[in-house]
């Protein structure tokens, strides 16, 4: 089973309490994991002015950071009194994509927790949010947090793949599985497993199998072969018959819908991306991003730091 180490919470440019900050505190609780909070700040007006005068932009600058270094030592003075091990960062930098993955290479995370945030969908017709991104390339497992209702979660719903190649994914139904029964012993939650086939939409069919299009006999072949590595995963990782549901459909209306109706607190589900024209696998991710009724997981077939 995984064992969760090093977590890291990019918290917002505005100095509030969100959600993420409640989820962060009780995974770390839960798990016993090193806590370390960052907060990018960049105003632009400032860096604007500095091209006037540098010394009183620098002075404004670090003023502006010490407001915010201190905000956050105020909230990790509270979470050290629960015995956690808790450290923070404000760093004068934009929260771009770029500086988060060199701020997430060069502290070696397990997770990384952030607040999800909504993007309207003509506005993602234009531009790629940033959460969008962080999903295809953040090199750890990845959690979007969308509500602070359960801080410790109650139910659990890790969303497997059985339509693609193991070699493929690299093993990501497995790390996903592990992550998820991870997450639910740590919280004492409730761990089900989801598995949606005979899709009726495919977007990368040169990868994936879409059963309803094959003859009866293929069809009941592939689908056997679904059902013992569904069972085979579920029985290595203790799973309960009666939390195991093979459902079939189009994969992110089936699980948005499933995890809707059954109140789950947090998705956790996988990608494999390889940069080049259609190297994404996983993009039931994408679409689910902004519909989920609950917090997402996203987990990575492999990390650098192990």
């Amino acid at each position: 089973m995984l064992k969760l180490k090093r977590i890291l919470l990019i918290a917002p440019s505005e100095m509030s309490h969100t959600p993420a900050f409640e989820r962060a505190h009780a995974l770390a609780c839960a798990t016993g994991a090193l806590l370390h909070i960052v907060a990018f700040d960049y105003v632009q007006a400032l860096a604007v002015a500095g091209l006037l005068d540098h010394d009183a932009m620098a002075q404004a600058r670090e003023g502006y950071l010490q407001v915010h270094r201190h905000w956050l030592e105020q909230q990790a003075r509270f979470y050290r009194c629960g015995g956690l091990q808790v450290s923070t960062e404000a760093v004068w930098a934009r929260s771009s994509l770029t500086n988060l993955l060199e701020y997430i290479s060069d502290f070696h995370p397990d997770l990384v927790i952030k607040d999800a945030h909504h993007v309207p969908a003509l506005d993602r017709v234009f531009h790629r949010p940033l959460d969008w991104r962080l999903l295809r390339e953040c090199p750890t497992h990845l959690h979007l947090v969308t509500s602070a209702r359960n801080p410790k979660p109650l139910k659990i719903l890790a969303s497997i793949d059985l339509s693609h190649l193991e070699e493929l994914t690299q093993g990501l139904n497995d790390r996903i599985v592990d992550l998820a029964s991870t997450l639910a012993a740590s919280f004492g939650a409730e761990l089900h497993l989801l598995n949606v086939s005979r899709w009726s939409e495919i977007s990368d069919a040169p990868r994936s199998v879409p059963t309803v299009s094959l003859d009866d006999s293929l069809r009941d072949a592939i689908e056997d072969a679904q059902q013992e590595a569904f069972d085979v995963l579920a029985e290595r990782y203790c799973i309960k018959d009666a939390h195991r549901h093979l459902l079939s459909g189009t994969p992110y209306k089936v699980i948005e819908l499933f995890a809707h109706q059954h109140d789950f607190d947090m998705l956790v589900l996988g990608t494999v991306y390889h940069p080049g024209p259609d190297r994404f696998i996983g993009d039931t991710v994408e679409r689910l991003l902004n519909r989920a009724p609950c917090s997402l997981v996203i987990v990575k077939p492999v990390t650098p730091y192990g």
